[in-house]
């Protein structure tokens, strides 16, 4: 079952059993500092293992004093002038435990020399394939990719109605096909008020893989977010995924940090790596 995204008072959350953790989305000005109270009160009734909150500058020093770590920093996160932190509060010792430290400093080592290999145009790799934004019409071949790829997910992508809800909001998702089959996927999740960017959710069949599919994504991507007042652009990677740390360090993303034990993809807490990059 995944996890809820609800509403605290005028800020945005998930939390549940499933990541074990509480999320802060988005935090509104007038809901700080009261909101660091109800965030440890939510975590210890439900027993979490840990707390991590997207933040601007203005709240940094409130959450480091309530015991809170800084685990990465986006420069200009918010409008392209004001600085945002991924902060993180861990109430297990187990869960700031990090598994395979040295599997995850391999993988930006390996980025940060394939770093070099940046393309300023990516083409896309076959004729046979197209790519365009994807539409409501999609939504099943979409859920299904997202079923084929993930065991399990943070987010209900595996279900075409959250897909579709989040179409009419803030997402954008594209796709790629071969000739009538959906082979690969990515969103956005573009927030106008903070002028930022997530590229998110990214997802390749098996059969797919090894064909820079993920890399033409990523591009096309940065097209779209390019035509909509967007000043930075950021994603959260699992951290011992070598391919797609490549492809965000080959477009010029800048590796700022990495999330612990943050994420329950296919079973496991995976650690995530953060990067970043100005428009």
């Amino acid at each position: 079952m995944n996890d809820a995204i609800v509403r605290a008072g005028n800020s945005q959350l998930q939390h549940g059993a499933y990541n074990d953790r509480i999320y802060l989305m988005k935090l509104a000005e007038d809901d700080y500092p009261g909101i660091l109270d109800d965030l440890e009160k939510l975590a210890l009734d439900q027993g979490y293992g840990k707390i991590v909150a997207k933040i601007p500058d203005w709240a940094r020093s409130g959450f480091l004093q309530m015991g809170y770590q800084q685990e990465a920093a986006v420069p200009g996160l918010f409008n392209g002038v004001a600085d945002g932190y991924f902060v993180s509060k861990f109430l297990s010792d187990s869960r700031a435990r990090e598994k395979d430290p040295e599997g995850a400093a391999a993988v930006i080592h390996t980025a940060s020399v394939r770093c070099r290999e940046r393309e300023d145009e990516v083409k896309m790799p076959e004729r046979s394939f197209h790519c365009r934004i994807c539409k409501d019409t999609d939504v099943s071949q979409m859920a299904q990719v997202y079923q084929t790829v993930f065991e399990t997910y943070p987010f209900p992508v595996h279900d075409p109605e959250y897909i579709a809800k989040t179409m009419l909001h803030n997402f954008v998702y594209l796709g790629i096909w071969h000739d009538e089959k959906l082979v690969a996927l990515s969103a956005i999740e573009i927030d106008l008020q903070s002028a930022n960017g997530e590229m998110t959710d990214f997802a390749t069949l098996p059969a797919y893989r090894g064909r820079g599919l993920s890399h033409f994504l990523l591009y096309q991507a940065e097209q779209v977010v390019g035509g909509k007042d967007i000043r930075t652009v950021y994603t959260i990677a699992r951290a011992t995924s070598f391919g797609m740390n490549i492809t965000f360090a080959k477009r010029g993303y800048i590796y700022t940090g990495r999330l612990v034990n943050n994420t329950n993809i296919s079973g496991s807490f995976e650690s995530m790596n953060v990067w970043y990059k100005p428009l």
